[in-house]
């Protein structure tokens, strides 16, 4: 196998990895456990369910750990098409990155409230919570950035189809308006899920695509075409 597929379908393995322990975190367990107009319930929900909740920190960790890995991985898939672009994928990512990592820290120490109460425990631990879902929030123009350059890594490439390309940098732009919608009108959620519609399409196209073609045949011969250009000699 050429080393830019294995690259690419590690990548996808990466990013697919990111895609699961994200929605099994953030938008399953999350949802079990935070009751957003009743601490009581939250609180109560930590305690009767603490391998859930001990659960939900350790998926925003793999989430931490997959989102650096596939920064990474789609930095050295992509840095001999567009080295500025693949620099963005990476940095940006990483960020992304740590704001959740912040999250994570704060769902621990929710839990630890909850189970070793101190004060108002049923008031520290929603508010940690609403933290934690607000850091996502922000989160989201750093996600958007991470998309932008990635669509443009593949529409610069020509290793993927335009359409791919064209998707994720119009998701990036969502994402970075949603993360003003979800403040500008909170009362119309509906919004921000529709400024985000086109990012999970294209995220998804991504993954497959990187798993099941790696990249075009186009690559391949690029990539051969500069292993086989002699190094000048030096003077």
């Amino acid at each position: 196998m050429h080393a830019l597929i294995r690259t690419a379908r590690t990548t996808g393995l990466l990013y697919l990895g990111l895609a699961i322990t994200g929605l099994v975190g953030f938008l399953f367990i999350r949802s079990q456990l935070f009751v957003a107009d009743d601490p009581g319930a939250t609180l109560a929900n930590l305690v009767e369910h603490e391998l859930l909740a001990r659960a939900g920190v350790a998926f925003e960790l793999l989430i931490v750990v997959t989102q650096t890995l596939a920064a990474v991985w789609f930095y050295r898939l992509f840095r001999t098409a567009d080295p500025l672009a693949a620099g963005g994928i990476a940095a940006f990512g990483l960020i992304n990155a740590v704001v959740i990592l912040v999250s994570a820290g704060l769902l621990g120490t929710a839990l630890h409230v909850a189970l070793d109460p101190v004060g108002d425990a049923a008031a520290t631990v929603q508010l940690l919570y609403l933290v934690s879902g607000d850091m996502w929030g922000v989160g989201a123009l750093f996600f958007g950035l991470w998309l932008i350059p990635m669509g443009l890594c593949v529409l610069r490439s020509g290793w993927m189809p335009r359409a791919l390309g064209w998707i994720l940098v119009v998701g990036g732009v969502g994402y970075l308006l949603s993360a003003f919608v979800g403040y500008l009108a909170p009362d119309v959620p509906v919004v921000a899920d529709a400024l985000v519609f086109p990012a999970t399409v294209g995220e998804f196209w991504m993954i497959g695509y990187l798993l099941v073609r790696g990249v075009r045949s186009q690559a391949l011969h690029e990539a051969s075409s500069t292993e086989r250009t002699p190094t000048p000699a030096a003077s």
